[in-house]
């Protein structure tokens, strides 16, 4: 082999080793680093949180962030960090959407990257650097460098997952972002028990609050009904939503076999059906980057769905869809316990029963509370009979898992919980919920 290649694998090897020692080193000192951050914390008057913003459609921190806005110690501040692993490109549409959706509910949101002079903003100097971090995605790489947590060894990190977590996937659960936090803030205690069992923390970092991505569909008593377009009164309105996941893990997405049959649905239930296409974010660049698809192709399918009068494209936050929908079509498990609390029946699409295998007992509990397809005659039927026939024999069933389970205690929000907490740590020593 040549030298000069023996040379850049060894180059290679030793930066994988240096950075794995590294993480194992901020693993290690965590607790002790958070100690020292947390008494810093408790001596100041006014506490600067920052809340990191990558795509719109995982944010779960608005009732936490306006209680902040509210609060005579808190200064929150939302970030809009770039998604750099898609290209430029989807970076700059995903920043520029994210911000200006939360610019126009009058919230104080920055962008770290400047298109104009290419560069990012230092959150690390002492005009920007936040005593709390609140992260939106724990995957490293997804954002740029300069905001991950790496960069913050002395900042007190919290995290909500991005979603109510149905699998055992080690991804989930035991990163090094996982272990290296201050405090995850965990939906239900089966969840703090997978913690237990799979983190090198042993769930230390783990307080059982309940899932704020709840409490934005369970506060919104006047939901608007204007986003469906039409707004007809006789048509059901259906939500499909399909993963990204088509060829990777368990192929759970089964959008390449069922992109063509939800337009003839459409189609065929013209005067029946109002139709709202919710694909996950990743699912238009991974076609654009699909060789049987491309970029072309995609924009041409995505556009579709805006120009039937029964359809629409929805790309951005997704309560008042939720909650002024009829029923929910889906292969995503981010979807699966967050649309029962809207109380509407949920038909889940099983492309490949492999992945019944990865499901935690809280996925297992979860999908029992669905309808299920795994054919499309299977999926017409959910619409006849239980959408537009009304025969929804599962719903007292799918609310008293709402009551047990997703949501036990509704004397506090889990965004109040999170405060609380907080406000035990910082300012008392009183007890929590």
């Amino acid at each position: 082999m040549h030298p000069k290649l023996w040379r850049f694998l060894a180059d290679i090897y030793v930066f994988i080793v240096t950075n794995r020692i590294y993480s194992l080193y901020l693993i290690y000192r965590a607790p002790l680093r958070q100690k020292k951050a947390l008494d810093k914390v408790r001596r100041k008057d006014k506490i600067k949180v920052a809340f990191f913003l990558i795509h719109e459609s995982v944010w779960k921190y608005d009732l936490l962030y306006n209680l902040m806005v509210k609060h005579p110690k808190f200064e929150p501040v939302i970030y809009v960090c770039p998604v750099v692993n898609y290209g430029k490109e989807s970076m700059l549409f995903e920043m520029h959407k994210s911000f200006e959706t939360y610019k126009n509910k009058g919230y104080n949101v920055i962008r770290t990257f400047d298109e104009n002079t290419e560069k990012y903003l230092d959150i690390s100097t002492k005009e920007y650097l936040p005593d709390i971090i609140f992260y939106t995605n724990p995957y490293e790489g997804l954002v740029d460098h300069r905001y991950y947590i790496h960069k913050f060894p002395n900042t007190l990190i919290c995290y909500v997952p991005y979603a109510i977590m149905t699998t055992n996937y080690e991804s989930f659960y035991n990163l090094d972002f996982h272990n290296i936090v201050w405090r995850i803030f965990t939906e239900t205690p089966i969840h703090h028990k997978i913690l237990v069992e799979k983190q090198k923390r042993k769930g230390a970092n783990s307080v059982v609050t309940g899932f704020p991505g709840f409490d934005q569909l369970i506060m919104n008593k006047f939901p608007n009904n204007e986003v469906w377009k039409g707004n007809s009164k006789k048509r059901k309105k259906i939500i499909w939503a399909p993963h990204h996941l088509m060829t990777e893990l368990h192929k759970v997405s089964n959008f390449l076999e069922y992109y063509d049959y939800f337009l003839d649905l459409a189609n065929r239930f013209q005067d029946k059906l109002q139709i709202a296409f919710k694909p996950h974010p990743l699912l238009r660049l991974k076609l654009e980057r699909d060789p049987n698809w491309g970029k072309e192709r995609a924009d041409a399918y995505y556009e579709k769905w805006n120009a039937i009068e029964n359809g629409q494209l929805e790309n951005a936050a997704y309560d008042d869809l939720f909650l002024t929908s009829d029923a929910l079509i889906h292969d995503c498990g981010s979807f699966m316990a967050e649309y029962l609390v809207t109380g509407k029946p949920s038909l889940f699409m099983v492309r490949n029963e492999s992945i019944m295998k990865e499901w935690s007992e809280f996925g297992h509990q979860a999908i029992a509370m669905h309808y299920q397809s795994r054919t499309k005659d299977e999926v017409e039927d959910f619409i006849n009979n239980v959408i537009i026939g009304e025969e929804d024999w599962m719903k007292e069933k799918r609310k008293l898992f709402v009551q047990n389970v997703l949501v036990p205690n509704n004397k506090l929000t889990a965004s109040e919980k999170i405060l609380k907490y907080l406000e035990s740590q910082f300012f008392t020593q009183d007890s929590l919920f």
